[in-house]
């Protein structure tokens, strides 16, 4: 196969078309744009409350329990998705093609299972100690 440079040219016009489109639009909108400069415009933004007060507040330990149910919860879905994904279905006329032989689908099916029960005893166990109740 012969590559020469001309065959990158429709990629390197493309790129030079990206970059036109991004500066021009970036001009435009500094050049149209409203120019008012106020107080509250030159306030900085922190997460939709008025950054009054010391900076070091004391958040409350369930925003910190909330964050970490999130984060496991998130990493639980994770793990699954690949393996829902890829588990074969049944009641098909033709078997897809499948990561894992055959041997080990019922072992992986039970492995899943146990790591559901351990991820449900967690969420119950934060339930009981009053995680989800906001004061």
């Amino acid at each position: 196969m012969d590559f020469t440079l001309s065959t990158y040219y429709p990629i390197f016009l493309y790129l030079l078309v990206i970059i036109a489109f991004a500066v021009s639009v970036l001009l435009i909108t500094h050049w149209v744009g409203p120019k008012r400069r106020t107080p509250v415009k030159q306030m900085p933004y922190e997460s939709g409350m008025d950054p009054i007060g010391d900076a070091r507040q004391r958040f409350d330990v369930k925003f910190y329990l909330i964050a970490i149910l999130f984060l496991v919860f998130d990493v639980e879905l994770l793990f699954l998705y690949p393996w829902a994904a890829s588990y074969p279905w049944s009641g098909t006329t033709e078997e897809p093609a499948s990561f894992l032989p055959v041997e080990f689908h019922t072992l992986v099916f039970w492995e899943v299972l146990v790591f559901l029960l351990t991820v449900v005893v967690a969420y119950v166990y934060a339930w009981r100690r009053g995680v989800f109740r906001w004061r």
